[in-house]
């Protein structure tokens, strides 16, 4: 079996794969002051929930934005499994070329997103991802990864409103019955909401335009499902894509 590890901001999410098949997918909390030791507790105990033994592993990959992490998720899957891991970066390959200023700069998320594009639902495409913040990547018809552009994720915005006024309280993210909202809540979920929904439609069309006009547009993240069902563009809706560039980019360099 193989661990797939996305390191977010806010998230590590945790994947096994026999062969293209995900055996079990678990989410924790990013610390980045967690040692080594914290992290194999932590993901031994996820194993345990979901009834894999630790003798199933035979590699691990890692995608990471969070560099100060990688060395104790690496030393952490070591001690656990007895095998190390593959962080996604320079000199890995990919299968897909990256066109921009400095290719070792891209997040090694919108690569294994691009990857799982591009093999599993073809290119030229656009992916929408809503993590912490919102990248819209677009890849090319050859499938290599053109550029993104980053928006302000729906939490960030949501907070910097409640923190950033006087008046405007902490409102939990979901839609309200109505674009025009009645009372300071609704209007808040409104503009969060259907605001995001808005520049995913208008964004997601501005960078087809400039791909060609025929890309097929993706989305995963964590608050990608509560933000598409206000969309009103074709959407498709993948919440394991980075994960499976992961598990495509481990075959490709094993």
């Amino acid at each position: 079996m193989l661990l797939a590890v996305d390191i977010g901001n806010s998230n590590i999410r945790l994947g096994g794969f026999v062969g293209d098949e995900i055996r079990f997918i678990s989410d924790l909390s990013t610390d980045t002051k967690a040692t080594a030791d914290e992290y194999a507790s932590r993901i031994i105990s996820v194993f345990s929930l979901y009834g894999v033994e630790r003798s199933e592993i035979d590699g691990a990959i890692i995608s990471s934005v969070v560099p100060q992490l990688n060395r104790a998720i690496c030393r952490a899957v070591e001690m656990l499994f007895s095998v190390k891991a593959l962080v996604v970066g320079p000199g890995v390959k990919t299968g897909i070329g990256i066109q921009c200023d400095m290719p070792s700069s891209v997040g090694a998320d919108l690569i294994c997103a691009s990857v799982a594009a591009h093999f599993l639902y073809g290119s030229p495409s656009v992916i929408v991802d809503m993590g912490t913040a919102t990248k819209l990547t677009a890849v090319n018809e050859r499938g290599a990864f053109v550029g993104t552009s980053i928006a302000p994720g729906v939490m960030l915005g949501l907070n910097a409103l409640a923190s950033g006024t006087a008046q405007l309280p902490l409102v939990s993210l979901e839609a309200p019955m109505s674009v025009i909202g009645k009372n300071t809540q609704d209007c808040m979920k409104s503009g969060v909401v259907f605001g995001a929904a808005s520049m995913i439609d208008g964004m997601s069309r501005r960078i087809n335009e400039e791909l060609g006009g025929n890309a097929r547009v993706l989305a995963t993240g964590g608050y990608a499902s509560l933000i598409l069902p206000y969309c009103k563009e074709n959407i498709t809706y993948d919440e394991n894509l980075v994960l499976k560039g992961l598990n495509l980019i481990y075959k490709k360099n094993k």
